[in-house]
C-alpha cells in the first residue's frame, strides 16, 4: 500500500513541476521538460489509482499540487505572501492528510492486471 501512496506523492511532485513549467517555460528545452512532467504525473497517478480509490487518490494528488505550487511560487519566484492563502492551503492539506489516513487500499482480485 505504501508503494501506491509513494506513486501519488511522486505524481504530485511532477504536477508541481508541470504547473510551474506552464507559467515559466521560455524555450524548447523547458517546454519539453514541462511535457515530460505532464506525462509522468498522469502516468503515476493512473498507476496508483489501480490499487487506491480514485476519488481519494485524485484529491490527494490535486491537494499536493496546489499546496506545492503555491509554496514553490512564494519561495522561488517571490510571489507575494498572503496569510489567508497560506491558511487555506493548510486547511486543504489537513483534508488531504485526513483522506489519506482513512483510505484503505483496494484489492483487484480477478482482474488481468
Amino acid at each position: 500500500m505504501k508503494r501506491n501512496w509513494n506513486l501519488v506523492f511522486a505524481a504530485g511532485l511532477f504536477e508541481i513541476g508541470w504547473v510551474i513549467g506552464l507559467k515559466h517555460a521560455y524555450n524548447w528545452g523547458t517546454w519539453v521538460l514541462t511535457a515530460i512532467a505532464i506525462y509522468m504525473s498522469m502516468h503515476l497517478l493512473i498507476a496508483a489509482s489501480r490499487k487506491l480509490p480514485v476519488g481519494t487518490t485524485y484529491a490527494v494528488f490535486t491537494g499536493m499540487g496546489t499546496a506545492g505550487t503555491v509554496v514553490f511560487e512564494i519561495a522561488v519566484f517571490n510571489e507575494p505572501f498572503n496569510l489567508t492563502k497560506v491558511l487555506l492551503i493548510v486547511l486543504l492539506l489537513c483534508g488531504v492528510i485526513g483522506l489519506k489516513t482513512i483510505t484503505k487500499e483496494t484489492s483487484n482480485k480477478g482482474e488481468g492486471a
